[in-house]
């Protein structure tokens, strides 16, 4: 019996379908700059802010990281005001961020099993712990809508690290934050190298999950429990038996 329960969320607990490609999107997001005065064609938004990701990866501190940097999307969203000299706080960046987010989302939702699941951890005596690669100004005011924030015992974003999974130091953050052992530990997830892999590489035991939104599997599956249909209640039944 695992102590402690890592899990991924998008692909694993939530549900989600996002479009960052769409020209209505950037067309509203060219408005919204405008109307603070930093004007941007939709093309030019977008490919200027696509650069700008690329450049606040690359200035990430190589001790934050081994093999995945994250970058802090925050900061491309503050920049695309101040680079045309429109000044711009953390707070407005941040409320942009979410304007992007839900101009981009086409759904978002629970997967059916979740509650369920994290009651049978709670009744073992078991931590629930979130590790997702995400950005902050997206996921955390996406899982307090969905009623997800409190019910995980700690919450690791990979916008706030600097490195996202598979990378180790990942992994490591948490486990060594809360002194953890590897293994009473046990990552969910579905995405055979960012969940699986990583955590395989970090010493874990892991459970895959297929879900509608799984990557193609990458080489051999490195799970001990692997739940091919995606359903949470087989999760739970193959981690509890009931």
């Amino acid at each position: 019996m695992y102590r402690n329960y890592f899990f991924d969320l998008y692909g694993t607990l939530v549900d989600i379908n996002t479009n960052e490609w769409n020209d209505e999107l950037w067309e509203n997001m060219a408005k919204i700059y405008a109307m603070s005065g930093a004007i941007y064609t939709p093309k030019e938004l977008q490919q200027t802010y696509n650069a700008y990701v690329i450049e606040e990866i690359k200035s990430i501190p190589h001790e934050k990281y081994t093999t995945n940097p994250e970058p802090q999307i925050l900061h491309v969203f503050q920049r695309l005001f101040t680079e045309k000299s429109v000044p711009c706080s953390e707070e407005i960046a941040a409320w942009t961020g979410k304007v992007f987010r839900a101009l981009s989302l086409k759904y978002i939702r629970l997967y059916d099993g979740v509650e369920e699941l994290f009651e049978a951890i709670r009744s073992h005596g078991g931590k629930i712990y979130l590790l997702s690669n995400a950005q902050r100004i997206f996921t955390e005011p996406e899982i307090r809508m969905l009623g997800l924030y409190d019910e995980f015992d700690d919450i690791l974003i990979s916008s706030d690290e600097g490195c996202a999974k598979p990378d180790v130091k990942f992994y490591q953050k948490m486990l060594e934050k809360h002194h953890l052992l590897p293994e009473e530990t046990i990552m969910i997830g579905n995405d055979s190298v960012s969940d699986i892999k990583g955590s395989y590489q970090a010493g874990l035991d892991s459970l895959y999950l297929h879900t509608n939104i799984s990557p193609d599997v990458q080489g051999k599956l490195l799970a001990k429990y692997q739940i091919m249909s995606g359903s949470l209640h087989e999760a739970r039944i193959a981690l509890f038996g009931e």
